[in-house]
């Protein structure tokens, strides 16, 4: 039975650019197949099991050739799969997927073709320069700067006088070239241009010119593939339209260690301030060794109390166990429940709690100040939490008198691949802040790094954490943190970083 081959357009770099139809497509895929300018986030909305193939083209380095690329589509669908071709852009923008829909057609193998956002409006875009404008620009076109300029010279002629806006794609290689051709077809030589590096991504970079000084411009800087050029009036008005780049942490690279399955937030708020983003997480969530403690607990829900919940992993790890031993949130019903912050208590609110207490501080301490009022000698208190954690709340509310029953819901385990990702990113120096949401982040990091090189890895290194506690975890290693969130939550760090670096300008 043959499988099916969706062509796929990425879009230009920033990952939330993928289409709603694209993203559809990955999570159902048995196979990947992507080029070397896909986002590589994308890749995680593809099924942990997909098999996941690069045949990535870069100057000078092929992977794999074109035929082998059309060879592999053939066969991962002779063998039944489905098989998303993950390109950067569109597929049909200098994209070669019209090319592998032939060879498809041609082997009787069922595709689709799903339009991404291309590089050559979304690139200009980020870059504060719209392709065309009522006052400015009636027209545009796209051309490859792969493409010889000194082919069709008439045909070459037209298009550079005829056209307002002319968009080169791959142009960094040729750019000489291509400027030259401009000029002597006609175009003025104080024509407004831009080039734009790693478009939509927190890697951008634009430079501006003429005709006449781009060419001095890029040498300069030094400025390489990817990159695409802007040719028109149209580049004059980045000055007023210039959104992405003023952004507060834009161009930042900022290190993010948590737990994958966490990690979307904080990546996405970071994003949305315009940082550029590692996700290097070095924990892993996993079950506790053993359930026992809990399933006991669980059978005598009605003798708690309170159910004291501290982090959102606990919540959904409670709750799962809950339903996995056959009942459902109407077993808490004579309990009263406490969550640490808000982001547990939306947790909560997405299974079917509501929480009764939410304390002022979103900590340990906060959460038994909160407490203090309601318990009294023989409360019975359920602390649902990671296996690895402080015991600041249950011995402090046994100290009032409380019964506590701590049951341990989750652990968290070092992540080799993620240890390996930050000590490359800081050996590069790619990192401008590290971030730590918790101690057991810091602990498992520290764990996996060398001591000898942490000062050397971290110098010239911005830390900063979602609190109190996690800082004095790091400071246990010799690091000062410069940046702790006065609101212990993920948003709070988000801004406590931007709040860091707009004083810091």
């Amino acid at each position: 039975m043959s499988g099916k081959v969706y062509l796929v357009g990425g879009g230009p770099g920033d990952p939330g650019l993928i289409t709603v139809k694209g993203l559809a497509c990955l999570r159902e895929a048995d196979c990947v197949i992507y080029d070397h300018l896909v986002p590589p986030r994308l890749l995680d909305a593809a099924p942990p099991k997909a098999e996941r193939i690069y045949v990535g083209k870069e100057t000078g380095r092929h992977s794999l050739s074109q035929e082998e690329i059309n060879a592999l589509l053939i066969d991962r669908a002779r063998q039944g799969k489905t098989v998303v071709r993950l390109k950067g852009g569109d597929p049909f923008v200098f994209g070669r997927g019209g090319e592998e829909g032939e060879v498809l057609a041609d082997a009787g193998i069922p595709f689709e073709v799903v339009p991404g956002v291309s590089s050559a409006v979304a690139v200009p875009a980020y870059a504060g320069i719209p392709v065309t404008h009522r006052s400015l620009a009636s027209s545009v076109a796209i051309l490859t700067g792969h493409e010889d300029p000194s082919k069709g010279d008439s045909e070459w002629a037209k298009l550079t006088t005829g056209v307002d806006t002319l968009v080169f794609l791959m142009a960094v290689a040729n750019l000489p070239t291509i400027v030259r051709r401009l000029i002597e077809s006609g175009r003025r030589a104080d024509t407004p241009c831009a080039v734009i590096r790693w478009g939509t991504t927190g890697e951008q970079v634009t430079l501006t010119g003429t005709l006449q000084t781009i060419g001095d411009a890029v040498s300069r800087a030094g400025l390489t593939a990817p990159a695409i050029m802007v040719v028109g009036q149209v580049v004059a008005l980045r000055d007023r339209l210039n959104w992405f780049e003023t952004k507060p942490l834009f161009g930042l690279g900022i290190l993010v260690t948590r737990a994958r399955a966490q990690a979307a937030v904080l990546t996405r708020k970071l994003e949305e301030a315009g940082a550029r983003v590692i996700e290097c997480p070095v924990i892993q969530i996993q079950e506790p060794d053993h359930w026992a403690p809990c399933d006991q607990a669980v059978q005598r829900l009605p003798d708690f109390q309170w159910i004291v919940l501290t982090s959102g992993n606990g919540v959904k790890a409670f709750l799962g166990r809950l339903r996995r031993l056959g009942h459902d949130v109407r077993a808490l019903a004579g309990a009263r429940v406490a969550a640490i912050g808000p982001e547990t208590g939306e947790e909560c609110r997405r299974g079917g709690l509501d929480p009764d207490l939410i304390p002022g501080e979103y900590r340990a301490e906060g959460l038994l100040d909160a407490l203090r009022p309601h318990v009294t000698a023989g409360t019975e208190v359920l602390i649902a939490r990671a296996a690895e954690a402080r015991d600041v709340l249950p011995k402090s509310l046994e100290a009032m008198g409380a019964r506590v029953t701590v049951v341990p819901v989750y652990r968290t385990v070092p992540s080799k691949e993620g240890a390996e990702l930050a000590r490359e990113a800081l050996g590069q120096r790619l990192v401008d802040v590290v971030t730590f949401t918790s101690s057991s982040t810091v602990r498992n990091f520290m764990a996996l790094l060398d001591a000898r090189d942490r000062n050397e890895l971290f110098g010239g290194v911005t830390v900063a954490s979602i609190g109190p506690v996690t800082a004095a975890t790091v400071e246990e290693y010799g690091l000062q943190v410069a940046i702790v969130a006065s609101a212990y939550t993920i948003p709070g760090l988000v801004e406590a970083i931007v709040r860091y670096y707009r004083k810091e300008s």
